[in-house]
């Protein structure tokens, strides 16, 4: 499969160009970034081509990844779907729901395949686990935490980007909460509150399907000490931690990699599609309504 890299930044630099340039299965083909000088930098680094105009790119592949603030993102994946082009997006999808709304629309219409790249979902000792504990049943109460010192004034993190100064760690990790919550206990019928804490650390609760009830703390700004992430689930079965490891993000991307691959051969949707991504972007939008109704 003919791929082209759209973004130039960190993440782009440090696992999406190295996995796709290695990829025995994916060629390549090119790097489009926003500043030109970057796309021609990393392009050269992985033996491919630097693209100044994305249309160009678009109409030279069969699919992209994508590695770009999330509502730059959102923008050029319709036009990629609209190109026929397959997507490998990451999290989140878009920070607005019409965002998000509107690249699924695309997707579908165009019939081109789609994967968001969820990291834990794509771990296969977390993908084992989740789909363990979904298959159950039985939980009472669950509790997320993804805590990061992106922020923290002792860190120096090359993903210290402005969207995610805007943003927060809701957009930014907590898509990753729910992508562990949500094939578990069920879809989320209301998020029930939400409510601030020290720098841009916030507390969300949930009410899924069946009565099941979830809570998450969220932070990019915890001091390094504190930072890592854990699921713990309860209920009839008893109490469930996610297994902890040190996730190797270029093994998870590659099999995201594959998965499109397969969703594209088999004209099957992943349960990581856009789709998937458009409910976790709802789901954080009605919780930063309540955190700035909070706020006031």
């Amino acid at each position: 499969m003919r791929i082209g890299l759209l973004g130039t930044g960190p993440w782009a630099r440090m696992v999406h160009a190295p996995v796709l340039a290695a990829h025995d299965e994916l060629d390549l083909v090119g790097v489009w970034g926003r500043r030109a000088e970057a796309a021609k930098e990393l392009a050269d680094r992985h033996g491919t081509r630097p693209y100044d105009d994305v249309d160009a790119l678009l109409a030279d592949v069969d699919a992209v990844a994508v590695a770009l603030p999330p509502d730059v993102q959102a923008q050029l994946a319709v036009r990629a779907a609209g190109a026929g082009c397959h997507l490998l997006l990451d999290k989140p999808v878009a920070t607005t729901v019409a965002g998000a709304r509107a690249m699924v629309r695309a997707a579908e219409r165009a019939g081109v395949a789609s994967v968001v790249f969820f990291t834990t979902r794509f771990v296969p000792e977390a993908d084992a686990w989740i789909a363990e504990q979904a298959g159950g049943g039985g939980w009472f109460t669950a509790h997320a935490e993804w805590l990061g010192d992106v922020f923290h004034a002792e860190g120096d993190s090359p993903f210290g980007t402005p969207w995610r100064g805007e943003k927060g760690a809701l957009w930014d990790v907590g898509p990753h909460a729910l992508s562990v919550l949500l094939p578990v206990l069920g879809d989320v019928r209301r998020v029930s509150a939400a409510a601030h804490g020290p720098g841009d650390t916030v507390h969300v609760v949930l009410a899924h399907a069946d009565g099941v009830s979830s809570t998450l703390t969220l932070s990019l700004t915890a001091p390094p000490a504190a930072a890592g992430a854990g699921v713990e689930l309860r209920g009839a079965a008893g109490v469930r931690r996610l297994p902890q490891g040190d996730a190797d993000a270029g093994r998870a991307f590659a099999r995201a990699a594959d998965a499109l691959l397969g969703a594209a051969r088999d004209a099957r949707p992943h349960p990581c599609d856009a789709a998937f991504g458009l409910r976790v972007t709802e789901i954080l939008a009605d919780a930063e309504t309540l955190l700035a109704g909070a706020a006031r």
